[in-house]
């Protein structure tokens, strides 16, 4: 049973940081590109950070560049997103994503409110 579970979501103040964890299992998570999507109340959701299969690449949403970090610990099977100098625009649920191909897994998605 293929699962992605996100975890580390939270209330914070602006300024504050958090680091948003994705433990993947069910499937052969070196062999999946992974990245973090969120979507805020009323708007589509969004393309956060990307990450290749061994980490040799990232990419990032304009909005967050200099203030995300997404890394991944194959041997974990787990993928993070490290977030600093949250602003309240950042408020949004996040959500884990996986991709091989055309195939493609989705986490429940974690809170993260940004508010003092």
């Amino acid at each position: 049973q293929v699962q992605l579970v996100e975890s580390g979501g939270g209330l914070v103040q602006p300024g504050g940081s958090l680091r948003l964890s994705c433990t993947a299992s069910g499937f052969t998570f070196s062999n999946y590109a992974m990245s973090w999507y969120r979507q805020a109340p009323g708007k589509e959701r969004e393309l956060v950070a990307g990450i290749t299969r061994v980490g040799g690449r990232t990419n990032y949403a304009d909005s967050v560049k200099g203030r995300f970090t997404i890394s991944r610990d194959n041997a974990k099977n787990t993928v993070y997103l490290q977030m600093n100098s949250l602003k309240a625009e950042d408020t949004a649920v996040y959500y884990c994503h996986a991709r091989s191909g055309s195939i493609d897994y989705w986490g429940q998605g974690t809170q993260v409110t940004v508010s003092s």
